[in-house]
C-alpha cells in the first residue's frame, strides 16, 4: 500500500481528542498528513478545546486544551493533492466555513472523488460547501437541522456510531467516541489495510 496524503482543516478551538487522535492515527499507518488553517502557516499553532458531558447539565462543558502545530502553509494547499480530507469538529467548523477557500477547498476534494471524513460539527462546513445533497451523514445532534435543510438524509444514531455513505465516499459521527468507526471506515475507503 503507497501512503496517502490527507488534508486536516482547523482553526482555533478545534475539538482535541477530534483532531490529534485522527492525526497520529493517520501518521501512525505512514500517510502524509498536512494540518492547515486559514491564515495560519507551518510552524504557527491552533488550540484546542476539550468537550464532555456532566451529568443532569443539557449541553457540554469547554476547557482550553492543547496548541496543535500546523505542519503546512495554507496558502499553498491544492486540493488535487490529496486523497483524502478530514474535518474536526468543536467551534472552529462554525467560523471555517465563512472562509471562502475552505469551502472552494472541500467542494475540489469532493469532485475529485477523494474521501472525506468528519466529527460532530465539522459537517457545518460540507453543508456550507452545498456537497450533502443526498448524502447519509450524522453530526453532533445540535446540528441536525442544518444538515436537513442542507439536503442531507440525516441519521440519529449513537454518539459511538458512524455513517457511512459509500457512494459519496463520505464517512461521519457524531463526536470524538466515534472515532474506532469513523476511522476504520475513512482509512478502508483510502485503501488502507489494518491487520490485527
Amino acid at each position: 500500500m503507497a501512503p496517502k496524503k490527507i488534508l486536516i482543516i482547523t482553526g482555533d478551538y478545534t475539538e482535541d481528542y477530534e483532531t490529534y487522535v485522527p492525526i497520529q492515527v493517520f501518521q501512525l499507518v505512514g500517510h502524509t498528513v498536512h494540518i492547515v488553517s486559514p491564515g495560519k502557516k507551518n510552524g504557527d499553532y491552533v488550540i484546542s478545546a476539550v468537550h464532555d458531558f456532566l451529568p443532569g447539565e443539557q449541553t457540554y462543558t469547554e476547557l482550553r486544551g492543547h496548541r496543535i502545530a500546523i505542519n503546512y502553509n495554507f496558502d499553498e494547499v491544492n486540493p488535487s493533492d490529496y486523497d483524502g480530507l478530514f474535518i474536526p469538529g468543536g467551534r472552529a467548523p462554525e467560523f471555517l466555513r465563512l472562509n471562502a477557500r475552505v469551502i472552494e477547498i472541500v467542494k475540489a476534494i469532493y469532485e475529485r472523488k477523494a474521501v472525506i471524513g468528519t466529527v460532530c460539527h465539522g459537517p457545518q462546513i460540507l453543508v456550507a460547501a452545498g456537497i450533502l445533497k443526498g448524502v447519509c451523514a450524522t453530526a453532533y445532534p445540535a446540528c441536525e437541522p442544518e444538515l436537513v435543510l442542507g439536503g442531507c438524509s440525516f441519521k440519529s444514531i449513537p454518539v459511538d456510531q458512524h455513517v457511512l455513505d459509500k457512494e459519496h465516499k463520505i464517512v461521519t459521527g457524531p463526536a470524538w467516541p466515534s472515532h474506532p468507526a469513523v476511522l476504520r471506515s475513512f482509512l478502508e475507503l483510502l485503501g488502507t489495510t489494518i491487520t490485527p
